[in-house]
């Protein structure tokens, strides 16, 4: 049987951190961070309202069939 190390069950660290801490926390992790250019946001907006589209004429499309099927079956069975 193997032996397992646990670590502690406390912290030295307090719970909750300095609030000047966190916010110099922040600013730094965010100043990391690359930021989309207008031609970026504009280029991919686009694409998610063309795919949406395309998303939305494909399922309409899909309801239709099984619509059209649906209605025919029923139609065959109560004739």
């Amino acid at each position: 049987m193997a032996w397992l190390s646990y670590a502690p069950a406390y912290s030295k660290e307090p719970i909750v951190p300095n609030p000047v801490q966190f916010i110099n926390q922040v600013r730094a992790e965010g100043s990391k961070i690359t930021w989309p250019n207008r031609r970026e946001v504009v280029t991919t907006t686009i694409m998610v309202l063309i795919m949406a589209a395309l998303t939305s004429l494909f399922f309409f499309l899909v309801d239709l069939v099984i619509r059209f099927g649906i209605t025919n079956g029923l139609q065959m069975i109560g004739n």
